[in-house]
């Protein structure tokens, strides 16, 4: 009878398909959530309008891919699910209240007149909110997660940390650069201009708090300092090598007065902070002591899981295509939601 478990690899399929899930939802949500977070400091009103038009037909797209993979961790390694979630349970519950405040504020902002301020501020934090979470959470898994007995053996705190505060300020900073890029190639004018000088200040800071985490981390465990600074060195040099090249190409972008190119450059500076990211964890699920094939459901279940996602997975790719290629150009300031 055939089985895939004979063929592939299950675990290591599932954990790249979780893994480009997450990818996206940090490039896509990543520069509507920056936009949120620019909201305020915008201006003009009808800047404001502008930059709420830009994301209009995506931001709630964009959120599917966080939905596939938190659904995806919990079916394919419900191991790892039942020990992340109790240990960063407050920051999550933070990040979804948040992200609903930020939804709720995104609509009621299109009906209202006299509390409009309120709502841009509603948008403004809940964005500020999400990503600062979302790079917390990140961090407390990085620094590792107490574990006995296969199960979460540490505080409802040990998420906080100065680490873990340092990636959410990373996040909010790489998000905000994902923001001012998007707004320079979706608006014109005045708006296009604000973003771009918002696009000049903000790359210092994600250069600073990359290169801060990036040899921060290495120092977390003797197993990544040794990958990182030991035999594979010259192997992992064009990594960073890569990355600083791509600010300057950022840099060039800005200066040039470049559209489309400091986006483009801004999500591939994402990119290689993830790979970098995934060559320092692999190969674990839960660091530093489960690993995605200790952490994987049963090889049956996967393999009728992925079935489904190998149909799905190209219907929604499509429809998110579809859907940026019929709102791609210049966006304006009218009430259209």
């Amino acid at each position: 009878m055939f089985s895939f478990e004979n063929f592939i690899d299950l675990p290591l399929i599932w954990a790249g398909i979780i893994g480009i899930a997450v990818l996206l939802y940090v490039l896509l949500d990543g520069f509507d959530l920056g936009v949120g977070i620019l909201f305020p400091f915008a201006p003009t009103e009808k800047c404001r309008d502008r930059m709420m038009n830009s994301i209009a037909p995506f931001w709630d797209g964009n959120e599917t891919w966080l939905v596939l993979g938190g659904g995806g961790l919990f079916a394919a390694f419900p191991l790892a699910y039942a020990i992340v979630m109790p240990a960063m349970y407050l920051p999550i519950i933070a990040m979804l209240l948040c992200l609903i405040f930020r939804g709720v504020a995104f609509e009621f902002r299109f009906k209202s007149h006299k509390s409009r301020f309120l709502w841009d501020y509603a948008f403004h934090f809940g964005s500020l909110g999400a990503a600062l979470m979302q790079g917390m959470i990140l961090g407390g898994i990085i620094q590792g997660i107490t574990i006995e007995d296969r199960n979460f053996g540490g505080g409802p705190f040990d998420w906080l940390s100065a680490f873990s505060l340092m990636t959410g300020l990373g996040v909010v900073c790489g998000y905000v650069l994902l923001g001012a890029t998007w707004l320079i190639m979706k608006t014109e004018g005045q708006t296009q201009d604000w973003a771009r000088r918002a696009a000049k200040y903000i790359w210092l800071f994600v250069a600073i708090s990359m290169g801060v985490v990036s040899l921060w981390v290495p120092y977390l465990d003797n197993d990544i300092h040794m990958r990182w600074f030991g035999g594979l060195f010259i192997w992992l040099l064009p990594i960073p090598i890569f990355t600083a090249a791509l600010f300057g190409v950022l840099i060039y972008g800005l200066m040039r007065r470049r559209e489309v190119l400091p986006f483009i450059t801004s999500l591939l500076i994402f990119v290689m902070g993830f790979i970098g990211l995934v060559i320092s964890l692999w190969p674990f699920a839960v660091p530093y002591d489960i690993t995605i094939w200790s952490a994987a459901a049963a090889n049956t279940s996967l393999s009728i899981m992925l079935i489904g996602v190998v149909i799905m997975l190209p219907i929604i790719l499509s429809y998110t295509a579809y859907c940026y290629y019929i709102f791609r150009g210049k966006v304006s300031d009218e009430h259209h939601y």
